[in-house]
């Protein structure tokens, strides 16, 4: 399971209490189960009063995600001890992990508050600028594990704003460009014996999911009603498919031809 807590959007954050109580009730429900928690994730399309600046040029470059917590850390305190709380006594593994994470200082930052704040479980970063794919190695030196956010990722490796129709090819998680990019962050992991996954829906598709397989990524998130086909999808193959499939995805120069690619190599199998 993999979440975050972005409140109602008020003029004041919750309170450590109410963020508690909350997030006990999301850890109850997975006895003896690994939950990843994704700090609050504010800014540019996901304003919030209390921590989104009034106004800037360009939201979606300025003060967001793990940033904004940076900014104000009371609020990034107070919801790593409500974490602390609701894992106490509980048999699951939690593992909690920033938003927009851009570099090692980013990285050192986020798992200084984490150990500040008391909290003993697994600390990680998303991967959702290209600076951090290409840099993961060194995140992972002050991190545990690594989660590939594959839409913002592509909104800033393609230079193409998520909430505009226009560039929306450029969102296309085949993206030869993001495949490389998603290569990248795994051989890091798997250079520190460190875990990689993606989250979101990208791996809903099945044929991704294999790709995604092929190419280091360790574990996939997806929508309930997507995993029997994705499970069903994988038994089919090998890893060694799915790393042939992944290599051929690699050399296209286009999403649709790197979906033909990989789709060409495991029908072959």
């Amino acid at each position: 399971s993999e979440g975050g807590l972005e409140g109602e959007g008020g003029a004041e954050p919750p309170s450590e209490d109410e963020q508690a109580a909350a997030y006990r009730q999301v850890l109850e429900a997975f006895p003896e189960g690994r939950v990843v928690v994704r700090v609050l994730d504010a800014g540019a399309d996901k304003p919030l009063a209390f921590l989104s600046p009034a106004a800037e040029p360009n939201p979606a470059l300025g003060v967001r995600g793990l940033r904004a917590l940076l900014a104000h850390p009371d609020v990034l305190d107070t919801q790593l001890r409500a974490l602390g709380r609701a894992a106490e006594g509980l048999p699951c593994y939690l593992e909690v992990m920033a938003p927009m994470v851009a570099d090692r200082a980013d990285a050192r930052a986020f798992a200084d508050a984490c150990r500040a704040a008391g909290l003993t479980a697994k600390v990680g970063a998303m991967v959702e600028i290209p600076s951090a794919a290409l840099r993961a190695r060194s995140l992972l030196q002050e991190i545990e594990f690594l989660s590939l956010g594959t839409n913002d990722l592509a909104q800033y490796t393609f230079a193409a704003d998520r909430q505009v129709g226009a560039v929306s090819r450029l969102q296309d998680p085949w993206q030869p460009a993001l495949l490389d990019l998603v290569a990248l962050a795994a051989e890091a992991a798997k250079a520190e014996g460190r875990s990689c996954g993606v989250c979101g829906e990208a791996a809903a598709d099945p044929l991704l999911a294999c790709v995604l397989t092929g190419l280091g990524v360790t574990s996939l998130s997806m929508g309930a009603a997507a995993i029997p086909y994705v499970r069903a999808t994988l038994a089919k193959h090998t890893l060694a498919h799915c790393e042939r499939a992944a290599a051929a995805a690699r050399t296209a120069d286009s999403a649709a031809a790197a979906r033909d690619a990989a789709r060409g190599v495991l029908a072959a199998e």
